[in-house]
């Protein structure tokens, strides 16, 4: 009788763990009890699919990244199929992600760090139709996100030739081989040499970073030097992580075309193109001037959790930003003046920013 129980009471706490247990978000040890959760689909090509999946599996929001194949014209391909280049099928990363938590602009931010997509004949040492650069969007909203992307980064001279990287409507994705799925996990030393040698990391190194760079000198001063340059309201808001008053800053009602570098470091961060009234009082732009030139992190002061703003090379305090902006990015960055210096469209060349004039040509 006591085993009978012993097992009863075993079946029904497995039920029961079962029945409350929810997704474990990728990568994370986050699991989502079982309530509805809203999930959404986005699904990139960008060459070997192993790199793929393991750039967005991290993310924040992202439930599940899928190796697999898209595009092509045979039904349940194989990875040996695909390889040949004859089936139109391209390697692709399939992500399911909570909107909520992650939107797709930044999943897209993420993609192009990824990708060279000017290639058109692969990615890197992985040549053939099989591996070219394409975006699948599942509705409307995702094409025009898409499309407004590829026109920007094609707007910023980031790269000498154009982009050449399909929108394409999403049609049917074929799960890979098991064998394929977190490779980077699974064999961690393969996908290690493989990575390595590649040529990806090393590209993407010279087009995020040393252009970025084009301006000599983005990085965090001397305490003395700081003090020394910032106003006070400037070193307390970028250095003391402090806040300015609302209707009573440099910025907020600037309307002037131009763009907006960090106070401390002069890196690019926010242009008047996204800048728009948000009624708060503070600078409010709905989109960053480029993918990832600032960084975020979880603010828990002032009893609630919101999400900080830091410039990415000089670490300075900026602002917050909220999921209750204008579309099409529904992002809101609340930025303090005092962490911003603004340089008009027309000194951009003399400031060194000339090459986001073109960012204003139909503007």
């Amino acid at each position: 009788m006591k085993k009978i129980i012993i097992l009863v009471f075993i079946f029904i706490t497995a039920a029961i763990t079962y029945g409350n247990a929810g997704e474990y978000y990728a990568g994370k040890d986050i699991v989502v009890t079982n309530r509805e959760i809203k999930t959404e689909k986005a699904t990139f090509a960008g060459g070997c699919f192993w790199c793929m999946e393991h750039a967005f599996e991290n993310i924040d929001g992202v439930i599940k990244v899928i190796s697999g194949y898209t595009g092509g014209h045979i039904e349940n391909p194989t990875y040996e199929e695909v390889c040949t280049g004859g089936t139109g099928h391209v390697e692709a990363a399939q992500i399911l992600y909570n909107p909520d938590r992650v939107n797709y602009q930044n999943l897209l931010d993420v993609y192009w760090m990824q990708v060279d997509p000017t290639d058109e004949g692969g990615q890197f040492v992985d040549r053939g139709p099989q591996y070219k650069t394409a975006i699948y969007y599942y509705n409307d909203e995702q094409r025009r996100l898409a499309e407004i992307s590829k026109q920007n980064l094609n707007k910023f001279g980031r790269y000498e030739d154009p982009i050449v990287t399909e929108i394409v409507k999403f049609s049917k994705f074929y799960e890979a081989e098991e064998y394929h799925q977190n490779y980077c996990k699974k064999n961690p030393l393969k996908y290690k040499y493989y990575r390595d040698r590649s040529g990806r990391d090393q590209y993407l190194k010279k087009i995020w970073t040393d252009k970025l760079n084009d301006k000599v000198g983005y990085g965090k001063p001397s305490e003395q030097e700081l003090r020394e340059r910032l106003t006070p309201i400037q070193y307390s808001v970028t250095q003391k992580d402090g806040t300015e008053r609302a209707f009573d800053n440099e910025y907020w009602d600037n309307k002037r075309d131009g763009i907006y570098v960090d106070v401390v470091s002069g890196e690019p961060l926010f242009s008047s193109i996204n800048k728009y009234d948000s009624k708060t009082g503070w600078p409010s732009f709905s989109n960053t001037i480029e993918p990832n030139v600032v960084t975020e992190k979880e603010d828990r002061k002032l009893f609630s959790v919101r999400i900080e703003v830091r410039s990415k090379y000089a670490d300075s305090h900026l602002g917050h930003v909220f999921s209750d902006g204008p579309r099409p990015t529904g992002m809101r960055y609340c930025i303090n003046s005092a962490a911003l210096r603004f340089i008009p469209k027309e000194d951009l060349e003399k400031e060194g920013y000339g090459r986001y004039k073109e960012l204003f040509d139909n503007f």
